[in-house]
Order: structure tokens, then C-alpha cells, then sequence
């Protein structure tokens, strides 16, 4: 990195009462955009996919991301783990498209086998026709390669380079924060709980965004009509997560009916409600009867995929009779999001003006923000 960037990032890293934000080639360089994958994305624990993905033993579902070829399998033991997409004996793709396995992962090019966890089952004609052995083949050396994983509140997140801490340490204080609803079972209801977003902005301005509720006057008029600016406090764990509370939240998609509540909650949940971005590619929103997860996943530089999947408490709330409130609640969210589009492409847009100097903070409205600028900063600083 050049002294001008360092200075640069320098700046973002001072209090939020002088701090600038980061400078426009972190939304317009494509250069930055690799550096990225590797200093915020790999070293650390990004979400890659949906446990809903795989919800049966020996699903497989295989994702590019990141450029990486990976694929999440369900095991008959109903672990969840996640390999490189390749065989280990000429690096051929192993699937291609989501599929329910019998019972091993079967290369198509030469039918070496794998069992669901990976370990290398069956190596046809590798000593010659008919002779399915080698001594210098040793099968309990030549498994897929495992990617790091875990499972967290419908999402499995991965560490690429598997060198971060155990995602229990690294994502402790939010766990702490959600004591309440981590661990539960979450139901999703399929298509009626999921859709995409398509979005021409750098993934970092979604984030942004959706850390503070600044905006809520102007961008969703029609959610600060109930839920107002004033009503919402700041969330900000340094290195780790920030976003936003609401202490009114209160669900009015029927006049009759209503989802189930997840039980044993606090008081605080009757109306309350918390929205953060856990760096660096993950937009939780918790209710007392529902919890959504995005997963923003990279395009390129100025491209960004949200995918949005909802979770709900018990079951019987997926079921056919909930369906019409489901797909309510999936259209009242939609449309919040895409009233957000406009302004994370307005700036995108922006960040292509020369003298732009990355922007001046609110002390008060903006620390969310400004937490997560701080982050990148001191990622690709290493400070």
C-alpha cells in the first residue's frame, strides 16, 4: 500500500468526530475489490450460504464465492460441512448444480468417490483395468479438502484461509447480545421466505446503510410513520458488528392473526426489535417472531447480489395456512429494501467524483458507520 493510501486510510481511522470516510477507490477500483477477498473476506468469517440450501440428508449445493469453488453437503448424520468443489486427483468440478446424493459425491470424470464427510471411498481402475488400488494412491491422504464452517442462525459462514478464531470467540458479544435466540431452531418456508436483490453498488454501501437509521425519515417514509428516527438507538461492538434498535416494534401485517413468538423471550422483545451488520458480508434482523438474514455477496467492484431469507419460531408457521401472512411479511421487507436501492447506487455513483474526500461522520448519528469504515480501515492496515 502507497503512503497516500496510508494516510488516507489514516484519516478514517481517527475519532468519529474527525474521521473521514473511506476514499472512493475502495467502491471503484477493481483492484481494491481483490484485495478485499483476501483482507476482509478470507481471513475471517463470511457467510457463503443458507443451511435452507441443503435441507435434507445428502443435499449438496455447490456456490462460487468469492471465485472459490465450494460446495455445502448435508450429511446422513445431518452435519453440515462445506469442501472445495474439486477431486483431488485432476481438480475437476465435482457438482455442478444443487442435487440430493445417494450416498457419495462421485467425481464425473474418472468416478473417484467421496462419502459425505469427505474421506475418499472408491478410486476405479487407479492400478490399472480392474484394479481399483495403488500403493502410491493412499486414500486416507487424499479427501476433499475441508473449508472451515459453521452454522449460525440459518447461515453457514466459512473461513477461507482457516487461520481466524473459532467463530464462537469471533462473533462473542452478538452471541452474548442474542443470547435469546441463538441456538433455536429457525424455520424457513421455502420461495415464499427468500428472494434476491440485484444491486449496482459496491457491497460496502449496503452495509453502511444498513447500520444506521439516519435515513429513516426521508428513504422509508412509510416505516417512520410507526417506527421514527427517534424510537431507534445506536449498536456498535468495534471490530465486529454495528447497526440499530428499535424499541417499537410491533407487527400489524393482520388484523386477526399473527406469527408465533419464539418462547421464553424478555420483556425487552415485546417491542423491540435489532438490525446489525456482522462484518463482513451479513445484515441480521431479530423480532420476537421472526429473524431475517442477508448475505451480501460480491459481484464485482460496483455489482452486489442481497439475498434476503426469512426465519420464523415454530413449524406450524410455515405451514399452508400461514402462507398468505408469509408472503406479507417477504413483500413488507422486499419493498423496505428496495426502497434503500436508490441511494446506495446515488452512492456508488458519487463515489466516481474526483474530490470526494470520503465524508464527514455525525458523532451522533453515525457511529455504526463509522464502526464499520474503522473496521476496513484497521484490516488493511493492520492496526
Amino acid at each position: 500500500m502507497n503512503i497516500l493510501a496510508q494516510e488516507m486510510l489514516s484519516a478514517v481511522m481517527q475519532p468519529v468526530e474527525t474521521a473521514r470516510g473511506l476514499p472512493n477507490e475502495f467502491y471503484t477500483d477493481p483492484e481494491v475489490h481483490v484485495a478485499e477477498k483476501r483482507v476482509l473476506f478470507a481471513s475471517t468469517w463470511a457467510c457463503a450460504g443458507f443451511v435452507s440450501d441443503i435441507p435434507k440428508r445428502g443435499d449438496a449445493n455447490p456456490v462460487s464465492f468469492l471465485g472459490q469453488p465450494l460446495l455445502m453437503v448435508r450429511g446422513n448424520d445431518d452435519d453440515i460441512k462445506v469442501f472445495q468443489n474439486v477431486c483431488r486427483h485432476r481438480g475437476m468440478i465435482l457438482v455442478e448444480e444443487k442435487t440430493t446424493l445417494r450416498s457419495t459425491i462421485r467425481c464425473p470424470y474418472h468416478s473417484w468417490c467421496y462419502n459425505f464427510d469427505g474421506s475418499l471411498r472408491t478410486t476405479p481402475h487407479v492400478g490399472g483395468p480392474g484394479n481399483n488400488l495403488h500403493d502410491c494412491i493412499k486414500r486416507e491422504e487424499l479427501g476433499l479438502i475441508e473449508v472451515r464452517s459453521h452454522v449460525f442462525m440459518g447461515m453457514i459462514f466459512v473461513n477461507l484461509d482457516g487461520k481466524a478464531p473459532a467463530f464462537n470467540e469471533h462473533a462473542a458479544t452478538l452471541l452474548e447480545q442474542w443470547k435469546e435466540f441463538v441456538d433455536r431452531p429457525l424455520f424457513h418456508a421455502g420461495q415464499d421466505s427468500s428472494f434476491k436483490l440485484n444491486v449496482r453498488c459496491n457491497w460496502k454501501l449496503a452495509v453502511e446503510n444498513y447500520c444506521e437509521s439516519y435515513h429513516l425519515p426521508w428513504v422509508h417514509p412509510g416505516l417512520n410513520s410507526y417506527s421514527r428516527l427517534e424510537d431507534h438507538y445506536n449498536i456498535v461492538e468495534p471490530g465486529a458488528y454495528s447497526g440499530q434498535g428499535s424499541v417499537v416494534y410491533n407487527s400489524q401485517l393482520d388484523a386477526t392473526r399473527k406469527f408465533a413468538n419464539f418462547d421464553g423471550l424478555s420483556d425487552k422483545w415485546n417491542t423491540g426489535a435489532e438490525y446489525v451488520s456482522l462484518y463482513p458480508n451479513v445484515l441480521l434482523g431479530v423480532h420476537r417472531d421472526h429473524t431475517f438474514a442477508i448475505m451480501l455477496d460480491p459481484q464485482s467492484h460496483d455489482q452486489t447480489i442481497e439475498r434476503v431469507e426469512i426465519f420464523y419460531a415454530t413449524e406450524e408457521m410455515c405451514g399452508p395456512e400461514m402462507a398468505d401472512l408469509r408472503q406479507k411479511n417477504a413483500k413488507m421487507w422486499k419493498d423496505i429494501f428496495i426502497e434503500d436501492i436508490f441511494v446506495v447506487e446515488g452512492m456508488q455513483k458519487g463515489r466516481s467524483a474526483s474530490l470526494y474526500d470520503g465524508g464527514k461522520f455525525s458523532p451522533v448519528m453515525d457511529v455504526p458507520t463509522y464502526c464499520f469504515h474503522e473496521w476496513v480501515a484497521r484490516r488493511f492496515t493492520g492496526k
